[in-house]
């Protein structure tokens, strides 16, 4: 392959075959038959996910890219998407239909793909791929670490993470400046939350926005009862709660607040 993919937005693309497999491998094919790879450049990864037993689609909003992997992957037919991953509608192309998300993900929109994820939860089982190994190690911590954080919360409170392999520069053009991780997030049996999930996601950021203050501070703009307030819980840290415990305050402020 002589062709030298531009970067874009963000992106690096990966030219080591043998990792490229070993991310395609990190499907476990799960709960679903349908595969969706986010900004395939060149289909290094591509190439391995269509020996998969699975329907492989993938969505690409450079015009080079897309241009090249319909000359080179004509097995992929009609199941290249040109559009921007942020802004598509998943219905488009699987109305109700479970699928996975996998790729090699551009570092300046990672973040913002796990969130497009977390509201489509219900159709996607399985995520995995290649970010910033300081992203990747963030949605994978556990509390009382300074790394746990807002991604860390929102993730595993409906995804098992799992960080997998550390990937070094060398094995991307352009080669960025930090190491790449790989992680995969399998979709929980019971990933509907037992409290108002909208007030879950206010909480954990509201909590993390102010994350040297306790949550007594931090939480202020909730207009908690005095007597709310008093529970120890609230002398404490974001960083100290798991997820659970979070859960279990937001479950805690909607009763008091009686949000229906």
């Amino acid at each position: 392959m002589n062709v030298k993919p531009k970067k874009y937005l963000g992106q690096h693309f990966l030219n080591d075959e043998s990792i490229a497999k070993n991310i395609a491998d990190t499907l476990t094919l799960n709960g679903y038959d349908t595969v969706l790879e986010v900004g395939p450049g060149m289909g290094v990864l591509t190439k391995y996910l269509l020996e998969k037993p699975t329907t492989t689609y993938v969505i690409e909003i450079d015009s080079e890219s897309v241009s090249y992997l319909k000359a080179h992957y004509l097995q992929l037919s009609n199941r290249i998407i040109q559009d921007d991953i942020l802004k598509y509608d998943f219905s488009k192309a699987f109305a109700n239909k479970s699928f996975a998300i996998i790729g090699n993900f551009p570092y300046n929109i990672s973040s913002q793909i796990v969130f497009k994820m977390l509201e489509n939860r219900t159709q996607i089982p399985e995520f995995s791929g290649m970010f910033q190994k300081e992203v990747a190690e963030r949605i994978c911590e556990k509390e009382g670490n300074k790394t746990y954080g807002i991604l860390s919360v929102l993730v595993q409170a409906f995804y098992t993470a799992e960080y997998l392999f550390t990937v070094p520069p060398s094995v991307f053009n352009p080669p960025p400046k930090v190491d790449s991780g790989v992680l995969r997030l399998t979709r929980k049996e019971d990933y509907v939350l037992p409290c108002n999930e909208k007030l879950f996601f206010s909480v954990v950021k509201s909590a993390f926005q102010q994350r040297r203050k306790t949550l007594r501070n931090s939480l202020k703009g909730f207009n908690l009862s005095e007597n709310l307030k008093a529970n120890t819980i609230f002398g404490q840290r974001p960083e100290q709660l798991s997820v659970e415990a979070f859960v279990k305050l937001a479950s805690t402020i909607e009763m008091d607040q009686n949000i229906e």
